[in-house]
């Protein structure tokens, strides 16, 4: 009989909330969960491996939908190792766009900063020149 893990055992292991585990599940990212005699959920290891990869994919910055359409590939299809791969790709060119855009504000606030230190000595130097002629 396979090992069977309790939702606050899964939570230990993957580091995610019990509250999360379940929304994972209810949002249809995690299907199949089974359920022993009083209801209580009961997960697998590969539950545990699945909840581990959402993780990542959220440490990633993936949102939920497209977890979502990445989750309902079918596993099972000759074509499925392209299509998961081609979606990977998609949203690492995502991934560099906005790596461009913040690279563009961060340059707009690093021009920002130094015109405020202009000023700032600017002001500085104002002061000073006032103070002299008192």
């Amino acid at each position: 009989m396979e090992t069977t893990f309790s939702s606050k055992q899964v939570a230990e292991q993957t580091g995610l909330s019990v509250h999360t585990l379940r929304y994972y599940e209810q949002m249809g990212l995690v299907y199949g969960i089974q359920r022993d005699a009083n209801g209580y959920r009961q997960y697998s290891e590969s539950d545990i491996k699945w909840f581990q990869v959402i993780k990542h994919f959220r440490d990633m910055g993936l949102p939920i939908r497209e977890m979502q359409q990445f989750s309902a590939m079918n596993n099972s299809a000759a074509d499925s190792a392209r299509v998961r791969r081609e979606f990977m790709e998609t949203y690492r060119a995502k991934i560099v766009e906005q790596q461009k855009e913040l690279e563009r504000s961060l340059q707009k606030v690093d021009g920002k900063i130094e015109f405020f230190r202009n000023r700032e000595r600017i002001e500085n130097e104002k002061w000073q020149q006032s103070q002299e002629q008192l």
